[in-house]
């Protein structure tokens, strides 16, 4: 277990939400923010997070293919908080990542979890994402129309251009509320979820994200954390 510095939270702590922030990704970017003096309530499908130890993580429990576990994780939050600046929507699957043709239990496997969970649990905690917070879609370059040339993992790279669309909807709603919304490509990392050959560890991508976070994004755009730049769709 990982042990991470205890801080205090107080008026100027700023609050990230996180989802799958127990592997990959979403747990780099956890320790990051914890790190950079956020506070930070993580979500995973067990409610444990077994390797950070700090007083600045809540972990909640939360699976996004279930209606219950969702109202549930909503009740946890609003009952421990009074709003939230970063809500991170990380949590995803990739059960046909590599694979050439499509199946259809993959399809409906991973758009259960990338996009009608997703919406669904960022739907339900809108209106406690303070004004001027941000939300942060992880997507992948592997969704662009302008750049692929593969023909691999229909159902990943569908779900995460189908995100894609969810951010650019999403981000013209909430203008009225200076509350910007990114899709982020985090490069191609080494997770669970990668290929072999993923030449990125976490931490690098947690840090490109973090300076993202750091930077006045224009809201609606789609950027790539490995190069700090924006991203055609």
């Amino acid at each position: 277990m990982k042990k991470t510095e205890n801080r205090k939270m107080n008026l100027d702590t700023k609050i990230a939400l996180i989802t799958g922030a127990n592997t990959g990704i979403g747990n780099a970017l956890t320790e990051k923010l914890i790190a950079e003096n956020y506070f930070v309530i993580g979500t995973s499908r067990n409610g444990k997070i077994e390797s950070i130890n700090s007083e600045n993580l809540f972990v909640v429990e939360l699976d996004l293919t279930n209606q219950k576990s969702i109202e549930n994780a909503n009740k946890i939050i609003r009952n421990k908080f009074k709003g939230i600046d970063i809500l991170v929507n990380n949590a995803g699957i990739g059960p046909d990542l590599g694979k050439r043709e499509p199946d259809l239990e993959s399809l409906r496997l991973t758009f259960e979890t990338n996009v009608f969970g997703l919406v669904n649990f960022t739907e339900t905690v809108l209106d406690f994402v303070n004004e001027n917070g941000k939300i942060l879609n992880i997507s992948s370059i592997m969704a662009t129309l302008n750049l692929i040339s593969k023909m691999d993992s229909t159902a990943y790279r569908m779900s995460k251009a189908a995100l894609n669309m969810y951010t650019k909807t999403l981000s013209a709603r909430l203008k009225d509320r200076n509350i910007d919304v990114n899709s982020i490509h985090p490069g191609w990392v080494n997770t669970r979820l990668s290929r072999e050959g993923a030449p990125l560890t976490t931490e690098f991508s947690a840090n490109g994200i973090f300076k993202l976070i750091e930077t006045k994004m224009e809201t609606g755009t789609f950027w790539n954390a490995e190069l700090q730049e924006k991203m055609l769709w």
